[in-house]
């Protein structure tokens, strides 16, 4: 089988990842991207393995390993590569979702204030952001010849942002009535605003629950249980020492950044 081939026949086992690879702007084509990462995980799998050798080698184990070890850094490193593209997707759509409001709030002004619909969406376009570069290529499409409907019904299927999606398919919806574009425009943005108020008041609540968990887990925990240790191991002669003490600033080092990590998780998206 040649190596175009083999490359189409993989790519084949991934019919989603074209509307994935369009949605996270990547300028690959699905066969293009499948071969990339397959000399991608090619390369690396080698590079581990060989590093492998050496570690199977001073265990004195069967050379035999290597074989399934380079089909699993083979498979993980493949696997990875595919979750860069959902990776990037959510990242565009944390972007994107950080914009949307001033976004479409622009928009319904510039139509209040008598621009027709294609002279808004061009000078929405020009403005700065993710956003603003997303209805750019609204616009772009539109100049190469298709019409509004069809650039915003095309936007919407490889929109990463349902925020920004809900508020093209109103748009595209009162073109497609024949109805003013402002009113349900307007609606949409009331809709999305009082969302993004539940979900501050959802993360407060959540946070207060966390904050609590953080001072017993990661200040008092720690504090108490470093003393109350020191003060158990003099009275039973234990020796404590750098390196024992090390080990636990490392331990706590690490518990801090979890909780650093779930505190940035959890916090929404919103610009009221």
């Amino acid at each position: 089988m040649s190596e175009i081939g083999f490359v189409n026949r993989v790519a084949s086992h991934f019919p989603a990842l074209k509307g994935e690879l369009r949605t996270a702007h990547l300028p690959y084509t699905t066969v293009q991207y499948i071969s990339r990462i397959l000399k991608v995980s090619t390369l690396y799998s080698v590079f581990f393995t060989a590093l492998s050798f050496f570690v199977i080698r001073k265990a004195e184990l069967s050379l035999f390993l290597l074989a399934p070890a380079y089909a699993l850094f083979f498979f993980l490193i493949f696997r990875f590569n595919l979750l860069l593209v959902k990776a990037k997707i959510k990242k565009r759509e944390r972007d994107i979702d950080r914009e949307v409001l001033f976004i479409g709030r622009y928009l319904l002004v510039k139509l209040y204030s008598g621009r027709p619909l294609l002279n808004a969406l061009v000078e929405t376009s020009s403005g700065r952001g993710i956003a603003a570069k997303y209805v750019k290529e609204i616009v772009d499409d539109i100049g190469t010849g298709n019409t509004i409907e069809d650039a915003l019904s095309s936007a919407m299927i490889y929109s990463p942002s349902d925020k920004l999606r809900k508020i093209l398919f109103h748009i595209n919806n009162a073109l497609q009535l024949g109805i003013d574009v402002t009113r349900p425009l307007e609606q949409v943005l009331d809709e999305i605003t009082r969302n993004e108020e539940l979900e501050i008041k959802k993360y407060g609540k959540k946070l207060n629950t966390l904050v609590i968990i953080y001072m017993l887990a990661a200040v008092v925990v720690p504090s108490l249980g470093t003393a109350l240790f020191i003060v158990i191991s003099s009275f039973l002669n234990f020796p404590v020492d750098l390196n024992g003490l090390m080990v636990f600033v490392f331990f706590v080092v690490i518990l801090q950044f979890i909780f650093i990590t779930l505190f940035r998780s959890i916090r929404p998206i919103v610009d009221l």
